[in-house]
């Protein structure tokens, strides 16, 4: 059912464990033609374009793009009270913990009267996209809204695709969830349309351009993501899920083989990765891998993502080890289920959600860990983060100084400024102190020369 990587006896360099990690056969550059004609069409026709994909790709033409408030106040009303419940506990938590994302303003004196000040300005408006497809993701718009609202960013879209057994609405359990987080401006459209939509806006339905899009989706919206990044920030290019567990022989096969499978049953090109230093515990977890698989719902879904290249059981020698390969992996989601998970952490670099401990799943991550469920993939964790507060903002250096603080450092100024030989840099400092020099002679001299002496 799933392969198996035997490193034991081996010490593979960081790029010889790159070249042979478990990855999805999936190729965002291939899908980039038709992510950028689906947007070209939406720059060209407007809503028309919009309809016109809804119908070839989603649930069928949405009666209006546009969702009325009348249909979100509906869906909030006519959410299950458990899922109501548990959408409300969910914002809180999230909130909770997304609030000390946001630095505060610090000011830092360099000397008297020569101060910088460093805040964190939102960006004004953003797009926030929550996907279809096998599964509802009403987890999703908590994990958006959330970090943007946060943030303090004042307009938020949301984009989410028409849905056919919903006569090409929105489906009302997210609606039900941009309801409850105050959300007005919801959208019925989806993949790589929805995207181009929110960067360059579609006049026809006063659907203003954003500066930030951010949330998963498909192969196309993945590509549609990177071909207007520049227009607008992203958060990242995400991909299919990923989970790696590293474990030594204290941990539960049975618990580690349900957190495997969890993760298999969102899509078929899903990785499920478990490294461990204990042949023992590999040879039970891939028994508890089959009963699962068997009784799961989504079985046929799981057992083809446990079996793609994607996934795999890896032995190493050593828990060292382990922390190496995970390193190199990247993973979006890594859990560590040791007789001692602390004592690994310092060691562990690249990861987007680190899970520590037998009680601490993903599936708590995915809903009510207050964490954010939004993460790199694809090896992105080595060099990017999860979706936070501080994706919406932006860091600004506010500088003032006054004259005598300017003054002082002045002839580094001239100094380096000649040294780029761009002698008008230090000119533009100079000048200042000549015109200074100028109205104090002009005090006391009606025949204060125009041109002041030592102006340059």
């Amino acid at each position: 059912m799933i392969t198996t990587i035997d490193l034991r006896g081996v010490r593979p360099s960081r790029t010889e464990l790159l070249d042979m990690l478990p990855r999805p056969v999936v190729d965002i550059t291939a899908a980039a033609h038709a992510a950028q004609t689906l947007i070209d069409d939406v720059r060209a026709d407007g809503s028309e374009a919009l309809l016109a994909q809804a119908d070839r790709f989603d649930g069928g033409r949405p009666e209006r793009i546009r969702v009325p408030q009348a249909e979100i106040d509906a869906a909030v009303t006519a959410l299950e009270p458990a899922v109501r419940a548990a959408l409300v506990e969910a914002i809180d938590r999230v909130r909770t913990a997304t609030s000390a994302q946001v630095p505060p303003e610090r000011t830092t004196e360099l000397a008297d009267g020569a101060t910088v000040v460093q805040r964190w300005a939102p960006v004004g408006r953003v797009g926030l996209y929550v996907p279809g497809g096998k599964a509802v993701y009403p987890s999703s718009v908590v994990m958006n809204v959330v970090p943007a609202q946060e943030a303090g960013v004042g307009s938020v879209a949301l984009a989410s695709p028409p849905q056919r057994e919903f006569g090409g609405r929105v489906h009302p359990t997210i609606l039900g969830a941009a309801g409850l987080l105050g959300v007005t401006e919801v959208y019925a459209m989806g993949g790589a349309g929805a995207i181009g939509a929110f960067a360059y806006g579609v006049p026809d339905l006063a659907l203003d351009p954003v500066d930030v899009v951010t949330g998963p989706g498909n192969i196309f919206v993945a590509a549609a993501k990177r071909l207007v990044k520049g227009q607008v920030g992203i958060d990242a290019e995400a991909g299919t899920t990923e989970i790696l567990v590293i474990a030594d022989a204290g941990a539960d096969a049975r618990l580690v083989a349900a957190d495997l499978v969890s993760q298999a049953e969102h899509d078929e090109a899903a990785a499920s990765l478990l490294v461990t230093d204990s042949a023992a515990l590999a040879t039970a977890v891939e028994e508890w891998l089959q009963r699962y698989a068997a009784g799961t719902r989504h079985g046929a879904r799981v057992v083809e993502a446990l079996g793609g290249p994607q996934s795999a059981i890896v032995l190493v020698d050593d828990l060292e080890a382990a922390v190496a390969f995970s390193n190199a992996y990247g993973p979006e989601h890594l859990e560590v289920q040791t007789r001692d998970p602390e004592s690994l952490l310092g060691a562990i670099t690249n990861a987007g959600a680190i899970f520590l401990g037998d009680h601490t799943p993903v599936s708590l991550g995915d809903y009510l860990a207050g964490s954010n469920h939004v993460l790199p993939t694809g090896g992105q964790a080595r060099f990017s983060s999860g979706l936070g507060a501080f994706t919406f903002l932006r860091p600004q250096q506010v500088v003032r100084y006054d004259e005598t603080a300017l003054r002082q450092v002045s002839a580094h100024i001239v100094a380096l400024s000649g040294s780029e030989d761009l002698p008008a840099h230090g000119e533009a400092v100079t000048a200042r102190f000549g015109l200074v020099d100028a109205e104090i002679r002009a005090a006391d001299d009606t025949t204060a020369p125009t041109t002041p002496e030592g102006a340059h």
